[in-house]
């Protein structure tokens, strides 16, 4: 289904694009939702589910716990994932560990383990994998399990947890902002008994639908999108279906992609807000932008201007859009600033796009972007999901051909790459390297 480690992208830059991408739904909303359907013994059916490796990893994960799943549909172009669902049964649970070989694929497995401790009294968790992005350690998570009433030990590289009964409700500061620590604990919650409360809490789109899908199935649950997330414990949950959000991460690519080719494309099925704090940079870098209800066009016409970004959790810039708005700025005239600080190693790219010609110093967690007037061809190597999109955006704005390899990474994050940029006009193509 998906391509061999092999593979590679090639892509003819300096092609202006043109057109309408139908953005995907969420894959960061899609995971945590595919997750909670352990919580309940019902059948429950998700759409707007994106065809991607990391979706693929969380459904073989659920199906080896003896969840039921059954695909409807197929994604495309033209609807993106729209017509494309996914129903669990996850009645007949017959395994509690998740084991190794299938969570060291994807971080996201974790979230597994506070929907089957809540349900089941206990759970085997392997500790996860995912891209080399630096430490995203899970004390957080069974941190709060414990002041939920857990035990917890850590054998053999896994999270063994139990509880005698039910978990129970507890407040609970977590130290820094965690989107899956606060998925976690806010689906865990839902069965436990009494009330929880969460300080400190994730505020992103993912949480607020994970809430929405939680609470069509019977969860009571208030403050999601703030910084306090109340949980009150409920008996059961009941079958439902829920359609994921929009992929705002997607959509903010090919935000970029339409700017730094010198192009104009209409970003479909996004809501504009998702994507607010890149925004205010692109107005800012001198990019035109039209809002829609449930859409917003991206031009790049005319100078670019530097801008100074800072990653920060949820309103504010997003770690997962930093590779790719480095490369925007790479071309941008003057010295721009970028400071990573939710990833001690998220520069990865920055070797890559100096090998293309951009002109970029990294000093601890700041990088320092001298822009240049254009970007080179060459041959470069992907290091995780959002460096292989940074190198596909570079590739677009350079003329000449280039080379990316190691591009399985895109797989996990991106549906019908290839596809959508070439439907406006990019010339790109996979081949066996």
């Amino acid at each position: 289904m998906f391509e061999s480690f092999m593979d590679i992208i090639l892509v003819e830059g300096g092609i202006p694009l043109y057109g309408e991408i139908n953005i995907s739904g969420s894959k960061n909303a899609a995971l945590p939702i595919l997750a909670a359907s352990i919580l309940c013994d019902r059948e429950v059916k998700i759409s707007n589910i994106p065809d991607l490796k990391d979706i693929e990893s969380m459904t073989a994960l659920l199906a080896q716990h003896g969840v039921k799943v059954t695909n409807e549909g197929t994604s495309n172009i033209e609807l993106g994932s729209k017509n494309r669902s996914i129903i669990l049964d996850a009645k007949n649970i017959t395994n509690l560990v998740a084991p190794y070989e299938l969570v060291s694929k994807m971080r996201a497995s974790i979230l597994v383990l506070g929907p089957l401790l809540a349900r089941f009294g206990e759970a085997k968790v392997s500790l996860p994998g995912g891209c080399a992005i630096g430490t995203r350690p899970v004390d957080m998570h069974i941190k709060a399990i414990q002041e939920m009433g857990a035990e917890v030990e850590l054998s053999e590289g896994y999270i063994i947890a139990k509880v005698s009964g039910k978990l129970k409700g507890a407040e609970i500061f977590f130290d820094k902002v965690s989107v899956g620590a606060t998925e976690n604990i806010m689906m865990a919650a839902v069965l436990a008994e009494g009330k929880t409360i969460m300080h400190n809490a994730a505020r992103e789109p993912e949480i607020v639908d994970l809430a929405k899908f939680l609470k069509s199935m019977g969860a009571i649950i208030s403050g999601e999108g703030t910084d306090i997330i109340t949980v009150e414990g409920v008996d059961n949950l009941s079958s439902t279906e829920h359609e994921v959000i929009g992929d705002r991460i997607e959509a903010g690519s090919y935000a970029v992609a339409a700017a730094i080719t010198r192009g104009k494309i209409n970003l479909k099925g996004i809501e504009p807000e998702m994507l607010r704090s890149q925004l205010v940079h692109f107005k800012e870098i001198g990019i035109g932008i039209e809002e829609g209800e449930h859409n917003v066009i991206i031009s790049g016409e005319g100078k670019f201007h530097k801008t100074d970004i800072k990653t920060e959790p949820y309103p504010n810039f997003s770690t997962d859009l930093q590779a790719q708005m480095m490369t925007l700025l790479a071309i941008a005239e003057g010295t721009s600033h970028v400071r990573e600080n939710i990833f001690e190693n998220r520069f990865m790219h920055v070797p890559e796009l100096n090998r293309m010609g951009a002109k970029i110093l990294v000093e601890g967690n700041l990088a320092i972007v001298e822009g240049v007037e254009e970007l080179k061809s060459a041959e470069v190597m992907a290091t995780d999901l959002r460096a292989s999109m940074a190198l596909v955006l570079a590739a677009l704005s350079a003329n000449g051909g280039s080379v990316i390899s190691r591009i399985y990474h895109l797989d996990r994050g991106y549906e019908h790459l290839d596809d959508k940029l070439s439907a406006c006009g990019a010339k790109i193509k996979r081949a066996t390297g």
